[in-house]
């Protein structure tokens, strides 16, 4: 049976024609950023008595079947999952192969993420265990969904998105399964220690907040307490003892790559300059980085100015890695403030160091909330798969218009001062700058300026930017020119061809709809 449901579409405040109504539900186009404000009050689980529960603390279970069973698994119920382990998971497609053995059909999968490993549920998906996924989609997944092949339509929602669904009710959890490197019987749980130690699970902290049910998987059962507690136990209703639960290599590696692209580093060095000349690094300034080469080879660079200055960074909002860390213990930064974990580095310093923070969506990227970190970080370093000539970006498809891969925190980290992009001028031949990008995830007023091989563009919203930089020999030119240059090269794009049907949608960090993902033509 087809459970596929888009309502009527209507055009948005971007221009983008979206459903009103997807899965059956309700849904609210996207308005312009910070104008939509939210109503009502935050959901709240059902109520429970400590009476239900052992008084010794012992909440474990045989297996991890017994407390699916326990916790009421049925017909279409949300059952979510984490993505620490990324690559590494092991758990996710044990849940749905008790799912399938037990006959239950109908459910909505809410990962913060998928990977690769993933792969073998798409046999769920196929016949009806898995009616859709609600999180990230890339490799076989985004394929088979880019296909029209999932029942359901998948929704697609930043990290701060994902804590936002969570906490306004509009994703109602039925069960969490927290896989933990380290947890006690009560459910107290970390991912600082064990052999499958991962940094921290700040991705499952909605989770276990506001699910229904939230079963704590573990390899490394602990006597109580496990200290550091990421999850607190007193949300947990069964812990399940597992032989394995998560592959070590594929969650971090020992090292993380710098590019070593001489196109990739040019552009590295050139985004740092830019800051230098703009002087957007100063004593206490911060910066986000990702754990991409290029992101990489900019912190290094960032580090070196901070060095030959002496001056220090107050904070690097991370994914940490070895590079961030070094400068912790050396002394150039003071506190990193991790939402991810890259490397057996970064696990190791957020064991033992106190000024290596965890994080979580909440603290950083919620954006119904009081203020996150996002906005107050000054220099953010993002990529794309395609920008726009409005400075609009994607990072979900492909110009070939498949499901590449999830939003993460990328629009969250657009709330940061100055928004840098820095991506090559073309990936295979084909133009990363376009007419108008193929799936909008961020509005262009939030990006700042785009870096390439070949020359840099500023928006020109930032007039502070344009005249700091004007007499700089470094290659400034406008948006428009660094697509002419592309199309010179590579030839304009031909665009992707779509059906009518949606197969998933965009969400932006207030719950609304960004945009509309179709069906990929064969």
């Amino acid at each position: 049976m087809n459970m596929k449901k888009t309502g009527k579409m209507v055009i948005n405040a971007v221009g983008r024609l979206v459903p009103v109504e997807v899965n059956g539900e309700q849904q609210i186009p996207f308005q312009g950023v910070g104008k939509y404000r939210p109503t009502g009050r935050r959901y709240g689980p059902p109520l429970v008595s400590c009476a239900d529960f052992p008084s010794d603390g012992n909440k474990l279970v045989s297996n991890l079947k017994e407390a699916l069973v326990k916790a009421g698994l049925k017909d279409g119920m949300t059952i979510s999952t984490h993505h620490h382990f990324r690559n590494g998971d092991l758990i996710a497609n044990q849940i749905f192969d008790i799912a399938h053995e037990l006959g239950v059909k109908n459910l909505r999968w809410f990962p913060s993420a998928s990977f690769p490993c993933h792969e073998p549920l798409i046999k769920y998906l196929e016949d009806g265990t898995i009616n859709r996924i609600e999180g990230s989609m890339n490799g076989a997944l985004g394929r088979f969904a880019s296909e029209g092949r999932m029942q359901g339509v998948g929704v697609l929602r930043s990290h701060g998105g994902r804590y936002q669904a969570v906490q306004d009710g509009e994703v109602q959890i039925d069960i969490a399964v927290i896989a933990a490197p380290t947890a006690d019987a009560f459910g107290n749980a970390n991912g600082v220690d064990g052999a499958a130690a991962c940094g921290l699970l700040g991705f499952a902290l909605a989770d276990s907040q506001f699910a229904h049910k939230v079963i704590v998987v573990t390899d490394n059962l602990v006597p109580f307490p496990c200290i550091p507690w990421q999850i607190q136990g007193n949300y947990v209703d069964y812990t399940v003892k597992v032989d394995k639960v998560g592959d070590p290599e594929k969650i971090v590696s020992g090292t993380t790559a710098v590019t070593k692209s001489p196109d990739r580093l040019l552009i590295a060095e050139m985004t740092a300059q830019f800051c230098e000349e703009a002087e957007l690094i100063y004593d206490g300034f911060s910066y986000q980085a990702g754990a991409g080469g290029t992101s990489l080879s900019i912190g290094i660079y960032f580090d070196e100015i901070l060095k030959r200055k002496n001056w220090k960074a107050r904070f690097v909002r991370a994914g940490s890695n070895q590079y961030p860390v070094k400068m912790l213990e050396e002394g150039r930064v003071d506190y990193i403030l991790d939402g991810q974990t890259f490397d057996l580095e970064g696990v190791r310093s957020m064991r033992e160091n106190p000024n290596h923070v965890n994080t979580s969506p909440f603290t950083s990227y919620n954006y119904h909330g009081k203020g996150n970190f996002a906005s107050m970080v000054d220099v953010v370093i993002l990529g794309a798969t395609e920008v726009d000539v409005n400075f609009n970006a994607n990072v979900v498809t492909h110009s070939d218009g498949v499901l590449l891969h999830g939003i993460g925190g990328w629009q969250n980290c657009l709330f940061g001062k100055t928004v840098f992009l820095p991506v090559p001028l073309f990936r295979d031949r084909i133009p990363v700058i376009i007419d108008e990008v193929t799936t909008l995830c961020g509005p262009g007023e939030l990006i700042d300026v785009i870096v390439t091989e070949r020359g840099i563009a500023i928006n020109p919203r930032r007039t502070d930017l344009l005249e700091k930089l004007k007499n700089s020999k470094l290659p400034i030119k406008t948006i428009e020119q660094l697509k002419e240059e592309a199309e010179a090269i590579c030839g304009k794009p031909a665009k992707p061809e779509f059906e009518d049907e949606v197969i998933a949608i965009v969400k932006w960090v207030d719950g609304t709809v960004l945009d509309s993902i179709r069906k990929v033509k064969k």
